[in-house]
Protein backbone atom coordinates (compact mmCIF):
# COMPACT_ATOMS: atom_id res chain seq x y z
CA UNK A 1 0.00 0.00 0.00
CA UNK A 2 1.11 3.36 -1.07
CA UNK A 3 1.26 6.21 1.18
CA UNK A 4 -2.08 8.71 1.56
CA UNK A 5 -2.60 12.02 2.59
CA UNK A 6 -3.66 12.27 6.01
CA UNK A 7 -7.04 13.95 7.64
CA UNK A 8 -10.31 14.70 5.85
CA UNK A 9 -10.25 15.15 2.12
CA UNK A 10 -13.88 16.10 0.91
CA UNK A 11 -12.56 19.56 -0.90
CA UNK A 12 -9.77 19.61 -2.92
CA UNK A 13 -7.81 22.45 -4.56
CA UNK A 14 -6.18 21.41 -7.64
CA UNK A 15 -3.75 24.77 -8.45
CA UNK A 16 -2.86 24.30 -12.31
CA UNK A 17 -5.21 23.24 -14.74
CA UNK A 18 -2.47 21.71 -16.91
CA UNK A 19 -3.00 18.02 -17.74
CA UNK A 20 -1.98 16.60 -14.49
CA UNK A 21 -4.19 18.92 -12.53
CA UNK A 22 -7.14 17.91 -15.12
CA UNK A 23 -6.15 13.86 -15.26
CA UNK A 24 -6.60 14.41 -11.11
CA UNK A 25 -9.52 16.41 -11.31
CA UNK A 26 -11.68 13.57 -13.27
CA UNK A 27 -10.39 11.13 -11.19
CA UNK A 28 -11.39 13.07 -7.81
CA UNK A 29 -14.81 14.02 -8.89
CA UNK A 30 -15.48 10.38 -10.12
CA UNK A 31 -14.25 9.33 -6.35
CA UNK A 32 -16.79 12.15 -4.97
CA UNK A 33 -14.68 14.78 -3.97
CA UNK A 34 -15.58 18.50 -4.17
CA UNK A 35 -12.86 19.47 -6.29
CA UNK A 36 -11.93 23.21 -7.22
CA UNK A 37 -9.32 24.09 -9.99
CA UNK A 38 -7.82 27.31 -10.17
CA UNK A 39 -6.26 28.27 -13.40
CA UNK A 40 -4.26 31.39 -13.67
CA UNK A 41 -5.49 31.56 -17.54
CA UNK A 42 -8.39 32.49 -19.12
CA UNK A 43 -8.58 28.32 -20.76
CA UNK A 44 -7.00 25.15 -19.48
CA UNK A 45 -4.09 22.82 -20.72
CA UNK A 46 -0.72 25.02 -19.01
CA UNK A 47 1.48 23.85 -20.97
CA UNK A 48 -0.38 22.41 -23.34
CA UNK A 49 -1.62 26.09 -24.35
CA UNK A 50 -3.23 27.78 -27.44
CA UNK A 51 -2.49 30.93 -29.32
CA UNK A 52 -4.98 32.73 -31.58
CA UNK A 53 -3.37 35.04 -33.62
CA UNK A 54 -4.60 36.60 -37.01
CA UNK A 55 -6.88 33.86 -37.74
CA UNK A 56 -4.54 30.47 -37.00
CA UNK A 57 -5.19 28.65 -33.81
CA UNK A 58 -1.32 27.34 -32.54
CA UNK A 59 -0.77 24.76 -30.20
CA UNK A 60 2.16 26.45 -27.95
CA UNK A 61 3.34 22.84 -26.14
CA UNK A 62 3.53 19.75 -27.12
CA UNK A 63 2.51 18.68 -30.65
CA UNK A 64 2.94 14.53 -30.13
CA UNK A 65 0.14 12.54 -29.08
CA UNK A 66 0.30 8.87 -27.62
CA UNK A 67 -1.33 6.78 -25.92
CA UNK A 68 -4.75 8.31 -26.08
CA UNK A 69 -6.48 5.24 -23.92
CA UNK A 70 -4.79 7.18 -20.52
CA UNK A 71 -7.28 10.12 -21.51
CA UNK A 72 -9.89 7.73 -22.02
CA UNK A 73 -9.01 6.19 -18.60
CA UNK A 74 -9.52 9.57 -16.87
CA UNK A 75 -12.88 10.22 -18.72
CA UNK A 76 -14.52 6.80 -17.74
CA UNK A 77 -13.73 7.59 -14.21
CA UNK A 78 -16.86 10.27 -14.79
CA UNK A 79 -18.45 7.90 -17.33
CA UNK A 80 -17.52 9.64 -20.03
CA UNK A 81 -16.56 8.18 -23.37
CA UNK A 82 -13.72 9.62 -25.32
CA UNK A 83 -15.90 9.60 -28.50
CA UNK A 84 -17.91 12.02 -27.45
CA UNK A 85 -14.87 14.59 -26.63
CA UNK A 86 -12.39 14.04 -28.91
CA UNK A 87 -11.55 13.34 -32.85
CA UNK A 88 -8.70 11.56 -32.62
CA UNK A 89 -6.86 11.16 -36.25
CA UNK A 90 -4.07 8.22 -36.22
CA UNK A 91 -1.33 9.91 -38.07
CA UNK A 92 0.06 8.02 -41.54
CA UNK A 93 3.18 8.08 -41.13
CA UNK A 94 3.68 9.25 -37.40
CA UNK A 95 6.69 10.70 -38.34
CA UNK A 96 8.06 11.89 -41.64
CA UNK A 97 12.83 11.57 -41.09
CA UNK A 98 14.87 13.40 -43.01
CA UNK A 99 18.49 12.72 -43.56
CA UNK A 100 21.48 15.05 -44.40
CA UNK A 101 22.04 12.96 -47.26
CA UNK A 102 18.69 13.55 -48.78
CA UNK A 103 17.22 9.93 -47.89
CA UNK A 104 13.84 9.90 -46.31
CA UNK A 105 12.22 7.79 -44.19
CA UNK A 106 8.17 7.35 -43.30
CA UNK A 107 7.78 5.86 -39.61
CA UNK A 108 4.78 3.53 -39.16
CA UNK A 109 3.05 2.17 -35.71
CA UNK A 110 2.71 -1.05 -38.31
CA UNK A 111 5.77 -3.46 -37.67
CA UNK A 112 5.14 -4.82 -40.85
CA UNK A 113 4.89 -1.85 -43.23
CA UNK A 114 7.29 -0.24 -40.75
CA UNK A 115 9.52 -3.33 -42.43
CA UNK A 116 8.68 -2.36 -45.48
CA UNK A 117 9.81 0.68 -45.12
CA UNK A 118 13.42 -0.05 -44.30
CA UNK A 119 13.82 -2.96 -46.54
CA UNK A 120 13.07 -0.37 -49.37
CA UNK A 121 14.88 2.69 -48.22
CA UNK A 122 17.82 0.89 -46.21
CA UNK A 123 18.30 -2.93 -46.39
CA UNK A 124 16.42 -5.77 -45.36
CA UNK A 125 18.67 -7.13 -43.09
CA UNK A 126 17.96 -3.73 -41.46
CA UNK A 127 14.47 -4.72 -41.46
CA UNK A 128 14.84 -7.95 -39.87
CA UNK A 129 16.91 -6.20 -37.00
CA UNK A 130 13.81 -3.69 -36.48
CA UNK A 131 11.61 -6.90 -35.85
CA UNK A 132 13.95 -7.86 -33.28
CA UNK A 133 13.69 -4.09 -31.73
CA UNK A 134 10.15 -4.02 -31.81
CA UNK A 135 10.13 -7.42 -29.75
CA UNK A 136 12.94 -5.91 -27.31
CA UNK A 137 10.81 -2.26 -26.52
CA UNK A 138 7.09 -4.01 -26.40
CA UNK A 139 9.10 -6.46 -23.35
CA UNK A 140 10.58 -3.21 -21.98
CA UNK A 141 6.86 -1.68 -21.91
CA UNK A 142 4.97 -4.69 -20.23
CA UNK A 143 7.50 -5.02 -17.66
CA UNK A 144 7.87 -1.89 -17.18
CA UNK A 145 4.77 0.29 -17.22
CA UNK A 146 3.05 -1.24 -14.05
CA UNK A 147 5.36 -1.46 -11.90
CA UNK A 148 8.32 1.09 -12.24
CA UNK A 149 5.88 4.43 -14.08
CA UNK A 150 1.86 3.75 -13.69
CA UNK A 151 2.01 3.41 -9.71
CA UNK A 152 3.15 5.17 -6.46
CA UNK A 153 6.36 4.90 -5.39
CA UNK A 154 7.75 5.45 -2.28
CA UNK A 155 10.96 3.60 -1.64
CA UNK A 156 13.67 1.97 -4.35
CA UNK A 157 11.92 -1.06 -2.23
CA UNK A 158 9.24 -0.81 -3.90
CA UNK A 159 10.68 -1.68 -6.82
CA UNK A 160 12.24 -4.97 -5.55
CA UNK A 161 9.22 -6.73 -8.09
CA UNK A 162 9.83 -10.19 -10.29
CA UNK A 163 9.71 -7.41 -13.07
CA UNK A 164 12.91 -5.48 -12.61
CA UNK A 165 14.47 -9.22 -12.69
CA UNK A 166 13.19 -9.30 -16.18
CA UNK A 167 14.25 -5.90 -16.47
CA UNK A 168 17.74 -6.75 -15.34
CA UNK A 169 17.87 -9.32 -17.62
CA UNK A 170 16.73 -7.83 -20.76
CA UNK A 171 19.22 -4.63 -20.60
CA UNK A 172 16.92 -2.24 -19.48
CA UNK A 173 19.88 -0.53 -17.15
CA UNK A 174 22.13 -0.50 -20.25
CA UNK A 175 22.92 2.48 -22.04
CA UNK A 176 19.92 3.01 -24.79
CA UNK A 177 22.62 4.29 -28.03
CA UNK A 178 24.78 0.41 -27.42
CA UNK A 179 21.34 -0.93 -26.41
CA UNK A 180 19.05 0.30 -30.02
CA UNK A 181 22.40 -0.04 -31.67
CA UNK A 182 22.34 -3.75 -31.12
CA UNK A 183 19.14 -4.43 -33.34
CA UNK A 184 19.85 -1.10 -35.76
CA UNK A 185 23.03 -0.88 -37.89
CA UNK A 186 21.94 1.87 -40.10
CA UNK A 187 22.54 5.51 -38.60
CA UNK A 188 19.33 6.91 -39.91
CA UNK A 189 17.25 3.83 -38.31
CA UNK A 190 19.44 4.46 -35.08
CA UNK A 191 18.77 8.34 -34.83
CA UNK A 192 15.02 7.88 -35.10
CA UNK A 193 14.30 5.05 -32.47
CA UNK A 194 16.64 6.61 -30.05
CA UNK A 195 15.95 11.06 -30.43
CA UNK A 196 13.12 10.67 -27.81
CA UNK A 197 15.54 10.37 -25.43
CA UNK A 198 16.22 14.58 -25.45
CA UNK A 199 12.60 14.79 -24.30
CA UNK A 200 13.95 12.83 -21.02
CA UNK A 201 16.85 15.43 -21.15
CA UNK A 202 19.58 12.92 -21.34
CA UNK A 203 21.40 12.07 -24.44
CA UNK A 204 20.78 8.33 -26.48
CA UNK A 205 24.21 7.55 -25.36
CA UNK A 206 23.91 8.56 -21.59
CA UNK A 207 20.04 7.32 -21.11
CA UNK A 208 19.43 4.22 -19.50
CA UNK A 209 17.81 1.47 -22.44
CA UNK A 210 14.38 1.80 -20.05
CA UNK A 211 13.95 5.01 -22.51
CA UNK A 212 13.17 2.84 -25.30
CA UNK A 213 9.95 2.98 -23.53
CA UNK A 214 9.19 6.41 -24.98
CA UNK A 215 9.60 5.25 -28.64
CA UNK A 216 7.51 2.29 -27.64
CA UNK A 217 4.79 4.75 -27.24
CA UNK A 218 5.17 6.52 -30.57
CA UNK A 219 6.73 4.79 -33.02
CA UNK A 220 5.28 1.31 -32.11
CA UNK A 221 2.02 2.31 -30.26
CA UNK A 222 0.93 5.45 -32.72
CA UNK A 223 0.78 8.56 -32.97
CA UNK A 224 -2.60 10.34 -33.06
CA UNK A 225 -3.81 14.61 -33.61
CA UNK A 226 -7.06 15.60 -31.95
CA UNK A 227 -9.24 17.51 -34.35
CA UNK A 228 -9.10 21.26 -32.96
CA UNK A 229 -5.18 20.66 -32.47
CA UNK A 230 -3.62 19.50 -29.36
CA UNK A 231 -5.26 22.19 -27.27
CA UNK A 232 -8.49 20.33 -27.63
CA UNK A 233 -7.63 17.10 -25.28
CA UNK A 234 -7.39 19.69 -22.24
CA UNK A 235 -10.89 21.28 -23.82
CA UNK A 236 -12.63 18.02 -23.28
CA UNK A 237 -10.83 16.70 -20.13
CA UNK A 238 -12.04 20.39 -18.25
CA UNK A 239 -15.41 20.09 -20.30
CA UNK A 240 -16.31 16.61 -18.23
CA UNK A 241 -14.49 17.87 -15.30
CA UNK A 242 -16.78 20.79 -15.38
CA UNK A 243 -20.21 18.60 -16.38
CA UNK A 244 -19.61 16.71 -13.37
CA UNK A 245 -18.96 19.34 -10.70
CA UNK A 246 -15.72 20.46 -10.89
CA UNK A 247 -15.17 24.27 -10.46
CA UNK A 248 -12.72 25.83 -12.25
CA UNK A 249 -11.81 29.66 -11.55
CA UNK A 250 -9.86 31.03 -14.55
CA UNK A 251 -7.69 33.82 -14.59
CA UNK A 252 -7.15 33.54 -11.02
CA UNK A 253 -3.62 33.07 -9.43
CA UNK A 254 -2.73 31.21 -6.17
CA UNK A 255 0.07 33.49 -4.55
CA UNK A 256 0.24 31.63 -1.46
CA UNK A 257 -0.83 28.57 0.60
CA UNK A 258 -1.74 28.89 4.03
CA UNK A 259 -0.39 26.26 5.98
CA UNK A 260 -0.42 25.49 9.92
CA UNK A 261 1.34 22.35 11.80
CA UNK A 262 1.90 20.60 8.70
CA UNK A 263 -1.57 20.77 6.74
CA UNK A 264 -2.31 23.02 3.63
CA UNK A 265 -5.57 25.18 5.36
CA UNK A 266 -6.26 27.41 2.09
CA UNK A 267 -5.02 29.28 -0.95
CA UNK A 268 -4.75 32.53 -1.19
CA UNK A 269 -5.28 34.78 -4.61
CA UNK A 270 -4.67 37.48 -6.66
CA UNK A 271 -8.43 38.15 -6.66
CA UNK A 272 -8.71 38.49 -2.82
CA UNK A 273 -9.92 34.88 -2.18
CA UNK A 274 -9.12 33.00 0.72
CA UNK A 275 -10.35 29.30 -0.68
CA UNK A 276 -10.02 26.77 2.30
CA UNK A 277 -9.27 22.85 1.41
CA UNK A 278 -8.78 19.74 2.96
CA UNK A 279 -6.32 18.20 0.27
CA UNK A 280 -4.05 20.76 -2.12
CA UNK A 281 -2.50 19.31 -5.28
CA UNK A 282 -0.33 21.26 -6.99
CA UNK A 283 0.25 21.45 -10.80
CA UNK A 284 2.41 24.00 -11.20
CA UNK A 285 6.78 23.28 -12.10
CA UNK A 286 7.31 21.22 -8.75
CA UNK A 287 11.20 23.52 -8.18
CA UNK A 288 8.30 26.58 -8.43
CA UNK A 289 5.64 25.37 -6.30
CA UNK A 290 7.82 24.64 -3.54
CA UNK A 291 9.37 27.91 -3.53
CA UNK A 292 6.32 30.23 -4.69
CA UNK A 293 3.72 28.43 -3.42
CA UNK A 294 5.35 26.63 -0.39
CA UNK A 295 7.74 29.00 0.51
CA UNK A 296 10.69 27.06 0.77
CA UNK A 297 12.84 24.87 -1.66
CA UNK A 298 14.17 20.90 -0.02
CA UNK A 299 17.47 20.81 -0.46
CA UNK A 300 16.81 17.58 -3.03
CA UNK A 301 15.17 19.90 -5.11
CA UNK A 302 17.83 22.43 -5.15
CA UNK A 303 20.27 19.82 -6.57
CA UNK A 304 18.20 19.26 -9.68
CA UNK A 305 19.62 19.06 -13.00
CA UNK A 306 17.13 20.16 -16.09
CA UNK A 307 16.72 18.91 -19.49
CA UNK A 308 17.84 20.91 -22.10
CA UNK A 309 15.01 24.05 -23.37
CA UNK A 310 14.34 24.84 -27.07
CA UNK A 311 13.01 27.62 -28.96
CA UNK A 312 9.84 27.51 -30.91
CA UNK A 313 8.75 29.07 -33.60
CA UNK A 314 4.91 29.21 -34.40
CA UNK A 315 4.39 30.22 -38.51
CA UNK A 316 1.09 31.14 -40.20
CA UNK A 317 2.15 30.68 -43.66
CA UNK A 318 0.64 31.43 -47.44
CA UNK A 319 3.27 28.46 -48.55
CA UNK A 320 2.74 24.50 -48.46
CA UNK A 321 5.29 22.06 -49.04
CA UNK A 322 4.09 18.46 -50.67
CA UNK A 323 6.47 16.47 -49.32
CA UNK A 324 5.47 17.19 -45.72
CA UNK A 325 3.96 14.48 -43.30
CA UNK A 326 2.10 16.16 -40.14
CA UNK A 327 5.61 15.64 -38.35
CA UNK A 328 8.61 16.23 -39.90
CA UNK A 329 12.17 15.51 -38.37
CA UNK A 330 15.01 16.96 -39.61
CA UNK A 331 18.52 15.20 -38.61
CA UNK A 332 21.74 17.00 -39.29
CA UNK A 333 24.87 14.81 -40.05
CA UNK A 334 25.93 15.35 -36.19
CA UNK A 335 24.30 13.47 -33.92
CA UNK A 336 26.91 12.53 -30.93
CA UNK A 337 28.25 16.11 -31.27
CA UNK A 338 24.38 17.61 -31.00
CA UNK A 339 23.51 15.96 -27.88
CA UNK A 340 27.53 17.03 -26.43
CA UNK A 341 26.73 20.52 -27.55
CA UNK A 342 23.12 21.22 -25.71
CA UNK A 343 23.89 19.04 -22.61
CA UNK A 344 27.36 19.21 -21.93
CA UNK A 345 29.22 22.41 -23.54
CA UNK A 346 25.67 24.23 -23.11
CA UNK A 347 25.95 25.58 -26.67
CA UNK A 348 24.13 26.13 -29.52
CA UNK A 349 23.98 22.78 -32.43
CA UNK A 350 26.46 23.45 -34.95
CA UNK A 351 24.74 21.39 -37.08
CA UNK A 352 21.04 21.55 -36.04
CA UNK A 353 18.26 18.87 -35.78
CA UNK A 354 14.90 19.88 -35.61
CA UNK A 355 11.25 19.45 -35.34
CA UNK A 356 8.74 20.86 -37.97
CA UNK A 357 5.12 20.15 -37.23
CA UNK A 358 2.40 20.95 -40.09
CA UNK A 359 -1.11 21.05 -38.06
CA UNK A 360 -3.14 21.92 -40.84
CA UNK A 361 -1.63 18.71 -42.58
CA UNK A 362 -4.92 17.16 -41.17
CA UNK A 363 -7.05 19.98 -39.56
CA UNK A 364 -6.87 22.92 -42.47
CA UNK A 365 -9.19 25.12 -39.95
CA UNK A 366 -6.75 26.07 -37.98
CA UNK A 367 -5.83 28.24 -40.41
CA UNK A 368 -7.68 30.42 -42.75
CA UNK A 369 -8.47 28.92 -45.83
CA UNK A 370 -5.76 28.20 -48.38
CA UNK A 371 -3.15 29.28 -45.68
CA UNK A 372 -0.68 26.83 -43.32
CA UNK A 373 0.44 26.61 -39.81
CA UNK A 374 3.99 25.33 -39.10
CA UNK A 375 5.33 24.87 -35.61
CA UNK A 376 8.95 24.50 -35.78
CA UNK A 377 11.17 23.67 -32.46
CA UNK A 378 15.14 24.26 -31.90
CA UNK A 379 16.51 22.35 -29.29
CA UNK A 380 18.87 24.58 -27.06
CA UNK A 381 20.34 24.73 -23.67
CA UNK A 382 18.15 25.81 -21.15
CA UNK A 383 19.05 28.82 -18.40
CA UNK A 384 21.90 27.04 -17.12
CA UNK A 385 23.89 28.13 -20.05
CA UNK A 386 25.70 31.68 -20.37
CA UNK A 387 23.15 33.10 -23.47
CA UNK A 388 21.51 36.27 -23.50
CA UNK A 389 18.53 35.15 -25.31
CA UNK A 390 17.22 38.87 -25.45
CA UNK A 391 20.47 40.13 -26.82
CA UNK A 392 20.06 36.83 -29.22
CA UNK A 393 16.55 36.44 -30.10
CA UNK A 394 16.30 37.99 -33.25
CA UNK A 395 19.34 36.61 -34.35
CA UNK A 396 18.59 32.90 -33.80
CA UNK A 397 15.33 34.01 -35.13
CA UNK A 398 17.21 34.09 -38.89
CA UNK A 399 18.98 30.99 -38.15
CA UNK A 400 15.94 28.98 -37.74
CA UNK A 401 14.77 30.64 -40.87
CA UNK A 402 17.64 29.79 -42.64
CA UNK A 403 17.81 26.42 -41.70
CA UNK A 404 14.32 25.37 -42.73
CA UNK A 405 15.52 26.99 -46.02
CA UNK A 406 18.45 25.34 -46.51
CA UNK A 407 16.29 21.97 -45.46
CA UNK A 408 14.25 22.21 -48.71
CA UNK A 409 11.59 24.95 -47.13
CA UNK A 410 12.33 27.54 -49.96
CA UNK A 411 11.21 30.57 -49.97
CA UNK A 412 9.87 30.36 -46.33
CA UNK A 413 10.82 33.54 -45.03
CA UNK A 414 8.66 35.34 -47.51
CA UNK A 415 5.86 33.10 -46.86
CA UNK A 416 5.17 34.42 -43.32
CA UNK A 417 2.11 36.37 -42.44
CA UNK A 418 2.27 35.67 -38.34
CA UNK A 419 4.26 34.66 -36.39
CA UNK A 420 5.22 33.75 -32.73
CA UNK A 421 8.93 32.69 -30.79
CA UNK A 422 9.11 31.36 -27.23
CA UNK A 423 12.60 31.06 -26.38
CA UNK A 424 14.36 29.95 -22.88
CA UNK A 425 12.95 32.97 -20.68
CA UNK A 426 9.36 32.91 -22.12
CA UNK A 427 9.47 29.20 -21.07
CA UNK A 428 10.99 30.49 -17.84
CA UNK A 429 8.31 33.77 -17.45
CA UNK A 430 5.78 30.90 -17.58
CA UNK A 431 6.32 29.31 -14.27
CA UNK A 432 9.51 26.42 -15.88
CA UNK A 433 12.22 26.35 -13.88
CA UNK A 434 15.24 27.08 -15.79
CA UNK A 435 13.41 27.80 -18.81
CA UNK A 436 13.23 24.00 -19.80
CA UNK A 437 9.59 22.92 -20.31
CA UNK A 438 11.03 19.48 -20.18
CA UNK A 439 11.83 19.91 -16.54
CA UNK A 440 14.17 18.27 -14.33
CA UNK A 441 16.48 15.16 -16.48
CA UNK A 442 15.55 12.06 -16.25
CA UNK A 443 19.27 10.61 -15.06
CA UNK A 444 19.63 7.69 -13.33
CA UNK A 445 19.25 9.40 -9.80
CA UNK A 446 16.15 11.83 -11.41
CA UNK A 447 14.40 8.75 -12.06
CA UNK A 448 11.57 6.54 -10.99
CA UNK A 449 12.12 6.58 -7.07
CA UNK A 450 14.74 9.06 -7.26
CA UNK A 451 12.57 11.66 -9.18
CA UNK A 452 10.91 14.28 -6.41
CA UNK A 453 8.24 12.42 -5.28
CA UNK A 454 4.04 13.47 -5.23
CA UNK A 455 4.18 13.82 -1.73
CA UNK A 456 5.15 17.25 -0.39
CA UNK A 457 7.61 16.54 2.17
CA UNK A 458 6.67 18.37 5.85
CA UNK A 459 3.21 18.87 4.29
CA UNK A 460 0.32 15.80 5.61
CA UNK A 461 -1.82 17.00 2.31
CA UNK A 462 -0.33 18.30 0.00
CA UNK A 463 0.25 16.68 -3.72
CA UNK A 464 2.15 17.36 -6.55
CA UNK A 465 1.32 16.51 -10.04
CA UNK A 466 2.73 17.40 -13.45
CA UNK A 467 6.31 16.49 -15.19
CA UNK A 468 8.31 17.56 -12.28
CA UNK A 469 7.74 14.65 -10.17
CA UNK A 470 7.27 11.32 -10.93
CA UNK A 471 6.72 9.51 -13.25
CA UNK A 472 8.37 12.16 -15.37
CA UNK A 473 8.17 13.92 -18.90
CA UNK A 474 5.68 13.95 -21.62
CA UNK A 475 1.97 13.59 -22.09
CA UNK A 476 1.52 10.02 -21.40
CA UNK A 477 3.42 10.45 -17.84
CA UNK A 478 1.79 13.74 -17.10
CA UNK A 479 -1.64 12.65 -17.21
CA UNK A 480 -0.68 9.31 -15.17
CA UNK A 481 0.81 12.00 -12.69
CA UNK A 482 -2.70 13.40 -12.36
CA UNK A 483 -3.58 9.71 -11.28
CA UNK A 484 -1.23 9.35 -9.44
CA UNK A 485 -2.07 11.88 -7.24
CA UNK A 486 -5.33 11.07 -6.94
CA UNK A 487 -4.49 8.08 -5.39
CA UNK A 488 -2.37 9.66 -2.89
CA UNK A 489 -5.87 11.36 -1.75
CA UNK A 490 -8.51 8.22 -2.47
CA UNK A 491 -6.60 5.08 -2.62
CA UNK A 492 -5.78 3.14 -5.81
CA UNK A 493 -9.08 3.96 -8.39
CA UNK A 494 -10.35 0.82 -10.77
Amino acid sequence: MSAKVKGPTDHVVIVGAGLGGLSAALRLAGAGRKVTVIEREGVPGGRNGLLVKDGYAFDTGPTVLTMPDLIADALACVGEELKDWLDLIPLQPLYRAFYHDGSHLDVHADTARMQEEIAKTISPQEAVGYGKYVEFVTKLYKYEMNDFIDRNIDSPLNLLTPNLAKLVALGGFKRLAPKVNQFLKDPRTQKVYSFQAMYAGVSPQQALAIYAIIAYMDSVNGVFFPKGGMHAVPRALAGAAAKHGVEFKYNTSVTSVEHSNGRARAVLTDTGERIECDALILNPDLPVAWRELLGRTPPSVKRLKYSPSCVTLLVGSNKKYDRLAHHNIHFGESWDGVFDELIDKQTIMSDPSLLVTVPTHDDPELAPAGKSSYYILFPVPNLDADIDWNAKRESFREHMISTMESRGYEGFSDSIETESMTTPLDWQAQGMERGAPFASAHTFFQTGPFRPRNMAEGFENVVFAGSGTQPGVGVPMVLISGRLAAERIVGAIK
